[in-house]
């Protein structure tokens, strides 16, 4: 599982394009995947070793996850957007895992 990091910058227009454009919605078989937020307030603002341990977290507790299929961590907004496969019980437990590897990690939202 490889993260999309999108830089911090005043005005994202890379060719990454919109979320909503890149995230997938449905498994090939039409079934709709689930997805959940987690807001990591500062990340932003961390120098570049921090930045790249807190990478490397997300992608060890996130990489441990079959069910997973997305992630793109939104550096200008702080935000990390993960859509998988659905299972019951199965965001909050990453929601742990991720704060068990990054404190400053709070789950926003899920569906």
């Amino acid at each position: 599982m490889n993260i999309q990091v999108r830089p911090a910058r005043p005005h994202i227009t890379g060719a990454a394009g919109p979320l909503y454009q890149r995230a997938p919605t449905r498994d090939p078989q039409g079934r709709a995947y689930s997805d959940f937020m987690v807001l990591i307030p500062g990340i932003r603002e961390m120098s570049s070793e921090q930045l790249n341990d807190r990478v490397a977290g997300l992608q060890a507790v996130l990489g441990s996850y079959e069910q997973i299929v997305f992630a793109d961590l939104n550096l200008n907004l702080n935000l990390l957007w993960v859509t998988l496969k659905p299972q019951l019980g199965l965001i909050p437990r990453i929601a742990q895992a991720l704060r068990d590897r990054i404190p400053e990690a709070k789950l926003v939202a899920h569906e």
